[in-house]
């Protein structure tokens, strides 16, 4: 099994859909020098929220996004249509270039494959466990953890912001959440925040956000440069890195008092 379920007893689900390194032997066989850099990953994301809320339940991946990325459609559907994107098992890294050796890319039998045994499961956990905690108090939060380097000129202009927020234009959460993330966010000093920019929320928080229902959710994209190297070996930085958990600690903090204090439905 490739999804690691932590069950907490609190509102929020943290989902980790990037950080995991594992690649099964077939797979690394058939990447290239660059594909075996890894260097798509989340690094330290689940370093980086480790121990900000003790009753947070996580569910996370653990292999990597270039066997599967499980924040895109099974159906392999752009997210971003026009733009720039990897896709569902990618056959390029964020700067474009190629990730496999010539004629190992995936074809649609691994591609069902690596669903199958990654995709499917990684999505019924999170079902399951935003079941649980609605059932406990009424509602769940699914708050989706992501990071990305600030610099990638493939995908986007110019320098990303620090916090990048995504509800996938407002629908996939109830306003008082995105206000709420959106707040703390603005407020900390030296960051730069943004609401729906050029990352709105992958598939996890379009699909499984259901405000209506009682599941809000929301993703959060991180500048790499707050916490880290953004090259290899991508090394963690603490002084920076402490002071961003000090804030991300607030956000969680604040969704999880709005289920307490029984003012999210």
């Amino acid at each position: 099994m490739s999804v690691e379920v932590t069950r907490g007893q609190g509102a929020i689900v943290l989902g980790l859909p990037h950080t995991g390194l594992d690649v099964p032997p077939e797979v690394w066989a058939g990447l290239n020098d660059r594909g075996r850099e890894l260097a798509d990953t989340d690094w330290h994301i689940d370093r980086l929220y480790n121990g900000l809320r003790a009753d947070v339940t996580i569910v996370r991946q653990t292999v990597h996004r270039y066997v599967i990325d499980v924040n895109r459609g099974a159906d392999d559907a752009s997210l971003y249509p026009g733009q720039a994107t990897t896709g569902l098992c990618p056959v390029t890294d964020f700067d474009g270039a190629p990730i496999h050796l010539p004629g190992h890319a995936p074809d649609s039998a691994e591609v069902a494959a690596r669903i199958a045994a990654h995709h499917t499961p990684y999505h019924a956990a999170l079902s399951t466990e935003l079941a649980r905690i609605r059932a406990m108090h009424g509602v769940a939060i699914l708050y989706d953890c992501h990071s990305i380097r600030s610099r990638i000129p493939h995908l986007f202009e110019g320098t990303l912001p620090d916090f990048n927020i995504g509800t996938n234009l407002s629908t996939s959460c109830a306003p008082l959440v995105e206000e709420t993330v959106e707040k703390i966010c603005r407020a900390a000093p030296g960051y730069a925040t943004v609401v729906n920019g050029r990352f709105r929320g992958g598939w996890t928080t379009r699909h499984h956000g259901r405000p209506a229902q009682g599941i809000h959710a929301v993703q959060m994209e991180l500048a790499q440069s707050n916490y880290m190297e953004e090259a290899p070996p991508w090394r963690w930085d603490e002084g920076r890195a402490a002071r961003l958990r000090a804030t991300l600690a607030l956000v969680l903090d604040a969704l999880q008092s709005l289920v307490d204090r029984k003012v999210l439905t």
